[in-house]
């Protein structure tokens, strides 16, 4: 699997969409070329940083992030420089070409784009906890822990990429995320003792943030509409919905709106089924205590 419920590369994975049974070696990113031909065109148009963010909609800090190329454009990045910086589609047709960051898999990479722009993001999990509350020491139990096995260096980037990641939620405090977790998660303390003290405050801390809701699903409950697997649905700036399942080798992104719909049910009826966020809260710290 991908160990981490956020679309890491492994390398040797299947590509998504159900599975077509063609393997896929991660390429070299080009983000880095992107953000220079970025950086060209805006000093060509004699605009600082500084001015340019503005202009574009985006914070000063996802400009310089996008031209030093350490992050994804959002999906209407391209389209927007490439008019205000008068670059004669020299943006866009670059945008065609980008690939994610090393440590990021294929499949993975349509719905890392959606997330950078989008309204609301709703996860639910019953395996691990997901990639974007991990910490870099549980995360990196899972990429040790792997298998086949993975060298030294694909651990550090795939580590790198879901730490990047994680800026989503501080970064976008008018997104909001909201996560369901089924309790047996921080009861396997997967890592050790340390590692699961460690992430449950990492957790608490996270659900303090106003954009971030968190709910435990508990152990017992006699009624859980989650029954048939993990589930991310993500709501775009056009008010489209999408959700993405992940399986053991491949990811599966979907557009359909009879099975959003269905997903949209399920994840509202664990909503209410879990324990309120204030509980939740009270439980992490219950079962933080107990260690």
């Amino acid at each position: 699997m991908s160990h981490g419920t956020d679309g890491i590369d492994n390398t040797y994975g299947t590509f998504g969409n159900g599975g077509t049974g063609r393997t896929e070696t991660e390429p070299h990113y080009n983000l880095k070329m992107f953000g220079e031909v970025v950086k060209t065109f805006r000093k060509r148009a004699r605009l600082t940083q500084e001015q340019f963010a503005p202009l574009v909609g985006y914070s000063l800090e996802t400009i310089a992030s996008i031209e030093q190329g350490r992050r994804l454009p959002p999906p209407d990045f391209a389209e927007r420089a490439d008019g205000i910086l008068d670059a004669f589609g020299v943006i866009l047709a670059a945008a065609k070409h980008l690939t994610r960051r090393k440590g990021l898999a294929s499949w993975f990479r349509q719905w890392a784009l959606l997330e950078l722009g989008a309204l609301s993001l709703y996860t639910y999990e019953c395996r691990l906890i997901p990639g974007l509350l991990q910490t870099p020491a549980y995360a990196r139990t899972l990429f040790t822990d792997q298998l086949p096995p993975l060298g030294d260096e694909q651990i550090e980037a795939q580590l790198a990429a879901r730490l990047e990641r994680q800026e989503l939620l501080r970064n976008r405090p008018n997104t909001a995320f909201s996560f369901i977790l089924e309790e047996h998660l921080f009861l396997r303390q997967l890592g050790g003792e340390e590692v699961t003290r460690e992430l449950i405050d990492h957790i608490l801390d996270l659900s303090e943030l106003r954009n971030v809701d968190i709910q435990i699903m508990p152990l017992v409950r006699h009624h859980h509409a989650g029954l048939h697997g993990p589930m991310r649905l993500l709501e775009t700036p056009e008010h489209q919905w999408f959700g993405y399942l992940e399986g053991q080798e491949h990811g599966q992104f979907i557009s359909d709106p009879k099975v959003i719909s269905a997903l949209q049910m399920r994840c509202a009826s664990m909503r209410s089924q879990a324990l309120s966020l204030d509980d939740s809260k009270s439980l992490m710290r219950r079962m933080r205590g107990a260690r």
